[in-house]
């Protein structure tokens, strides 16, 4: 069983995913069909655990099953099965099949919603909160993966410009890419390659991207110098919801790939 908190401190929220210990009562994850079973029942007197075990009224066992039971009925929705793996997706750099999975939708949706050629796809891997499970996906599942109210965004911008965005990645970390080739030695860029070709200094290039990105977020300023911009109403989960919901319709398990789009080697001295 694991659990997705916010911890908000100092203005910062940060979400962290543990796993959760039931031994003691024998609780796993509730469905939105098996509360009892999975979380126990309550009296005015006793919590009735589900591994069988009774805890008065006023202790902390109490008062944390009351609250847990509580709220079943609003979370219900988010329990709701909207897919099917075959395997755990889980983030990671520098490539991973659900990074890919988000960043290629983002730019197939930035190119429908505004009408342009999109070349690049910009993501951040911080912004893939929990990693999609093996076996039923839940709604809960994508809520928890998109917390954030990053909005869906387009940016145009120079060549030399979008080659400044690969540098600085280079010298600190690659980010979650589209539409690219990007090998790095160390911080040394091997190859970069935009449509499978070298990035043109002169030509004009579109950007899908979030609006977190575009000025600071991640140490990124992805709109600095855009020849346009265009920031969406719709958020990253209004798009990949729907998107992870089509595969069921199609009657397809949720499943991506990677491509070696993204590859970082290490020398020796670097890992050092």
């Amino acid at each position: 069983m694991t659990a997705l908190v916010a911890c908000s401190c100092q203005y910062r929220t940060d979400w962290r995913k543990y796993r959760m210990d039931g031994h003691r009562t024998g609780v796993t994850a509730p469905t939105a069909d098996n509360v009892p079973q999975a979380l126990g029942t309550l009296t005015d007197s006793v919590y009735l655990a589900p591994n069988g075990r009774t805890f008065p009224k006023g202790s902390a066992t109490y008062a944390a099953a009351a609250g847990m039971i509580a709220v079943q009925p609003q979370m219900a929705r988010l329990k709701e099965v909207i897919g099917h793996t075959t395997h755990e997706m889980a983030a990671h750099a520098p490539e991973s099949e659900l990074s890919n999975w988000l960043v290629d939708h983002l730019m197939s949706e930035v190119a429908r919603l505004t009408g342009r050629k999109v070349d690049v796809g910009i993501a951040n891997f911080g912004g893939i909160r929990v990693d999609l499970p093996k076996g039923d996906v839940l709604m809960d599942d994508l809520v928890s993966m998109f917390p954030f109210r990053n909005y869906l965004s387009y940016v145009a911008l120079k060549g030399s410009d979008l080659q400044a965005i690969f540098d600085f990645m280079a010298e600190r970390r690659p980010q979650v890419l589209g539409g690219v080739k990007f090998v790095l030695t160390d911080h040394h860029i091997d190859t970069l390659l935009v449509g499978g070709q070298p990035i043109d200094p002169e030509k004009v290039y579109g950007v899908a991207t979030i609006d977190f990105l575009l000025d600071g977020g991640d140490g990124l300023t992805i709109a600095k110098n855009a020849k346009e911009l265009i920031i969406t109403d719709q958020l990253i989960i209004d798009v990949m919801l729907p998107y992870a919901r089509s595969f069921a319709e199609a009657g397809k398990p949720i499943e991506y790939f990677t491509d070696g789009r993204v590859v970082v080697h290490r020398t020796k001295e670097e890992k050092r």
